[in-house]
């Protein structure tokens, strides 16, 4: 047919044929058949997964749920939110439920910035701040990283007269690097009032006492604030995609005008009101990252790397000093079964991040890596 071989130049906007597609960690199914491997001895370290896997209590909650799954989710997530309500001192209203806090996210840029208007993330910053600003067609203004994390002075001097959204995140992904409570108050005091500021706090549980803040007294304050947090990490709801977003009602109703109506499934929900009062579980998730993240810190030194000080779940350790090393490095881990991130996409062609793993799991890595470097 004439004009065939144009089609993908005719249909949609030049801005979407123009992002990249996410691409996520490589599954251990995938692994296994490439490299001939058993699947029951590779390690998977790519994905920032909790490594003791899902709570008990969310899946005698999820089991209860199923009994019910021919009727549709609670569209308004009354239960979860009541919960979240309880636990921030916030009134239902000012919570939005997302497919994993990735649709938060996007939800912002949806709702908030129109074709042609701008938005600001720090180099080195998580990829779906790019794609969702590539999604509604605005400009990206990246602004340079400081020692691998966020500089937000020079983020506040670039925001532009267009500037709609910035993104934050804190510990960042996927370098693991800490903005402190009282940088980021600052920054949030020279915002000007019409636009808004997502917070994006999805490794907030693994932060460690000197640095934890509360960040929902600021949403109280400022009502251009979003916070943005997810049970995919330390709750270990990876697999059911539950997030959340706190924000003034302003903001909330915005994003609710332009979500799915059942964005967030009726087992995510049974399974994060049940984690929500684990407390145990999330202290033992938390505590296991702090000794399995030193374990990983030691080996770096002890084999002299480069590395990046991280307040996540995960390190970025640098393994070599040409462009190529990350991913010969990282081939050469997935043929011993070990899976962790290369970071080429972020512009750091020389790092790799590691999930912190279970012990075992830990161990298994740095043996390979040890292997892999000779």
């Amino acid at each position: 047919m004439a004009g065939q071989d144009n089609a993908a130049d005719y249909f949609g906007p030049s801005y979407v044929r123009k992002i990249s597609p996410y691409i996520a960690g490589k599954p251990i199914s995938e692994v296994a058949r490439e490299f001939g491997l058993d699947e029951a001895r590779i390690v998977k370290l790519a994905s920032n997964e909790n490594p003791l896997g899902m709570p008990a209590s969310a899946k005698a909650a999820i089991a209860a749920a199923t009994e019910d799954l021919g009727r549709y989710p609670d569209s308004n997530g009354f239960e979860l939110k009541a919960k979240l309500s309880e636990k921030y001192d916030v009134p239902a209203e000012w919570l939005t439920l997302g497919n994993g806090s990735n649709d938060i996210l996007e939800l912002a840029a949806h709702a908030l910035v129109r074709n042609g208007e701008s938005i600001v993330y720090a180099e080195y910053s998580f990829a779906v701040y790019a794609l969702a600003t590539q999604e509604v067609g605005a400009r990206a203004i990246e602004v340079k990283s400081r020692a691998y994390g966020h500089d937000l002075d020079a983020m506040a001097a670039a925001i532009a007269p267009d500037t709609k959204l910035v993104f934050i995140a804190n510990p960042n992904n996927p370098t693991g690097t800490f903005v402190s409570a009282a940088e980021i108050e600052a920054f949030l005091a020279k915002v000007p009032p019409h636009v808004v500021v997502v917070l994006d706090e999805a490794y907030n549980e693994y932060l460690d006492a000197g640095q934890q803040y509360e960040s929902v007294a600021w949403v109280r304050k400022y009502p251009n604030l979003m916070v943005s947090r997810t049970f995919s990490k330390a709750y270990g709801l990876a697999g059911l995609r539950v997030g959340y977003g706190v924000a003034q009602p302003q903001l909330t109703d915005l994003l609710n005008r332009v979500r799915q109506p059942f964005n967030v499934n009726s087992l995510a929900q049974a399974a994060a009101v049940a984690a929500l009062d684990d407390t145990a579980f999330l202290q033992r998730s938390a505590e296991l990252n702090r000794q399995g993240k030193a374990r990983l810190v030691e080996a770096f030194e002890r084999s002299g790397l480069e590395y990046v000080k991280s307040s996540g779940n995960f390190v970025m350790v640098r393994v070599g000093g040409d462009d190529g090393a990350g991913a010969r490095v990282n081939l050469a881990l997935l043929k011993q079964g070990v899976i962790v991130r290369p970071v080429a996409n972020y512009g750091l062609p020389q790092w790799l991040r590691v999930t912190i793993g279970l012990p075992e799991e830990n161990d298994a890595f740095i043996a390979a890596l040890e292997q892999a470097l000779k």
